[in-house]
């Protein structure tokens, strides 16, 4: 595992932000850490990249402990916070040149890993511009841009797509994919619950400072149910048919009964020829599947938390 964290405990005064938490991360995949304002998540990443230090645990990354062993962490490491950290006045090119030199690459190393990565982003074109004619969604590229500069083993991504329009964040999608694919892991804290389904081999739920779970996305959903079928009547009579012939959970304000289901057609047409033989044939049907919003807000409910 690349990220190895057992019982790590944070507290700011009275209040514990991170109480025990316990997390792996495998080698060249996404890890997803989710949770409403306030869970943890952005004192994970700063503890995880060495920038708050815990006040109980042990954390490892890449082989190296954070607290012991910090600078040997930080080269193995980028981060890339909720906000583009670049230079507004200088161009494209001279920011990532600049880090090049920060890094020690050298005058030719420093222009060559600028080109290369100015490739990789679709930023050719705009290489030459100063930063502050960019979109947002070009500064959030040349900011990730800036974050592979010294070819890092993790990338500690919070939020990296807020505030960006759906063509943007669908743009950011795609590079952290080709990330991953060539092998770099990449740790996410997001609050777009469709980003971490998209993209996440493993996603962990924090809630009050514990994590109220964690696994692959179609584990999470299968803890708020399966699939089922929202029927819809015309009257309260038809409704109260329907369900004295499926059961289900009826619900008379929306004169919608919701029937647990196996999402196949089969079921489907079962479901219908049923109905018609009891003359109370719905008038619209639709299948509902959980979602990462079902999983968010049964979790932090359950917690007592608002999301």
């Amino acid at each position: 595992m690349i990220v190895e964290v057992t019982g790590l405990r944070k507290r700011y005064g009275p209040t514990p932000v991170l109480d025990g938490m316990d997390l792996e991360v495998a080698e060249g995949s996404v890890f997803a850490l989710l949770g409403p304002n306030g869970a943890g998540k952005t004192t994970t990443v700063r503890i995880l990249s060495t920038l708050t230090r815990p006040d109980a645990g042990t954390v490892r990354v890449a082989g190296f402990d954070v607290v012991r062993e910090p600078a040997r962490v930080r080269g193995a490491i980028s981060l890339t916070g909720q906000y583009a950290a670049v230079d507004a006045e200088q161009t494209g090119r001279e920011n990532l040149v600049m880090v090049g030199r920060l890094l020690h690459l050298g005058r030719s190393g420093a222009a060559g890993r600028a080109d290369a990565l100015l490739e990789r982003f679709d930023l050719v074109d705009a290489a030459d511009r100063r930063v502050r004619t960019y979109s947002g969604g070009m500064r959030r590229r040349l900011d990730l841009a800036m974050s592979l500069v010294g070819t890092p083993k993790v990338i500690f991504l919070d939020e990296p797509t807020t505030g960006l329009d759906p063509a943007s964040r669908t743009t950011m999608w795609d590079a952290i994919r080709d990330l991953v694919r060539s092998g770099t892991t990449i740790f996410l804290t997001t609050q777009y619950l469709e980003e971490a389904d998209r993209l996440a081999d493993r996603i962990m739920v924090l809630a009050g400072g514990k994590v109220a779970a964690e696994g692959t996305a179609d584990d999470l959903k299968a803890r708020v149910g399966g699939d089922r079928l929202d029927l819809g009547f015309g009257s309260v009579a038809a409704l109260d048919a329907a369900a004295a012939r499926l059961g289900g959970f009826p619900d008379r304000d929306r004169l919608v009964l919701s029937v647990p289901s196996d999402g196949t057609a089969a079921h489907l047409h079962h479901v219908l020829d049923d109905l018609r033989a009891a003359a109370v044939p719905p008038d619209r049907v639709s299948s509902h599947r959980p979602t990462l919003d079902d999983v968010f807000l049964a979790l932090t409910a359950r917690e007592g938390v608002a999301a």
